[in-house]
């Protein structure tokens, strides 16, 4: 089952589609950054969008910082919101069901297909603004010596500097990090997509909790549940990039992730294994 899935993952026009248009948006913000070298102005812009100027070996990071916030979600919770509810609108649930696939095989499948469509884009956005930065941007003088400066804007300490292969470790942990947050998101259109036959509604659904969560992120009267909010830590993989690595907010967005995806989990397996399938 796990075979037919993934099988069916990158059969689909739509998610090649999508990886393209997630690939595309750190493409064209490093054609611009290229061609005028006028960096954001200190606080503004998408964290490392300064530094990458004189070290395109940094781009990766400035591209997940870019399709993080928005894009990336958006595509998990479009492609998680149909894994059930769109076999149920496709009149095909009702068929898969009545082979010899059991409901938590089913669900761990596509559970499986989502981890593996995450993995893929990441690698992709990683892959590709790596060579784009490195073609548009140079390493410049960021490299000398063999190590790579870290930004002042997202360093605990100015001018630090880490060698090539610590960023690679520090690129895998970002990956690790935020492949566990989608993974949550997936989590939540996969929950409510056992609740509908709408695999829209199930997306629309998903997006609406992070659009309201990333609302409440942002507002000091919800001060008291902000640590509890799904995308409150999102963006904690930054500090992987500090020197040295400040461990606090990665470990609790770790946590809070993991609770996330068991709960909502648990309650799609549980909705699912009792779901009259009727379609």
């Amino acid at each position: 089952m796990i075979y037919v899935e993934l099988s069916k993952l990158f059969r689909r026009p739509r998610m090649y589609v999508i990886v393209a248009l997630l690939c595309l948006l750190p493409f064209i913000v490093a054609i611009f950054l290229a061609t005028t070298r006028i960096p954001p102005p200190p606080g503004q812009g998408g964290a490392f969008l300064a530094a990458v100027l004189g070290n395109g070996a940094l781009y990766p990071a400035a591209a997940m910082a870019l399709v993080l916030p928005v894009f990336l979600p958006v595509a998990v919770a479009v492609l998680a919101g149909d894994a059930v509810a769109g076999e149920a609108t496709g009149g095909t649930l009702r068929y898969l069901l009545i082979r010899p696939v059991g409901r938590t095989r089913f669900l761990v499948a596509k559970l499986v297909a989502m981890i593996a469509f995450v993995l893929f884009a990441i690698a992709m956005v990683v892959l590709t603004s790596y060579v784009t930065g490195i073609a548009l941007l140079g390493t410049g003088p960021a490299t000398t010596g063999g190590v790579v400066v870290l930004p002042p804007d997202v360093t605990s300490l100015s001018g630090g500097v880490i060698s090539p292969g610590e960023l690679v470790l520090r690129m895998l942990g970002t990956i690790g990090y935020i492949t566990l947050s989608m993974l949550a998101v997936a989590s939540i259109a996969l929950f409510l997509s056992t609740l509908t036959d709408s695999a829209l509604g199930a997306a629309m659904g998903a997006l609406s909790v992070l659009v309201t969560s990333q609302v409440l992120v942002t507002l000091d009267a919800a001060e008291s549940v902000k640590p509890y909010l799904p995308t409150r830590y999102w963006l904690a993989w930054i500090d992987f990039f500090r020197e040295p690595i400040l461990w606090r907010d990665i470990e609790r967005g770790v946590l809070l992730q993991l609770v996330y995806v068991a709960v909502l989990l648990g309650f799609a397996w549980a909705n699912f294994k009792t779901r009259d399938i009727t379609s």
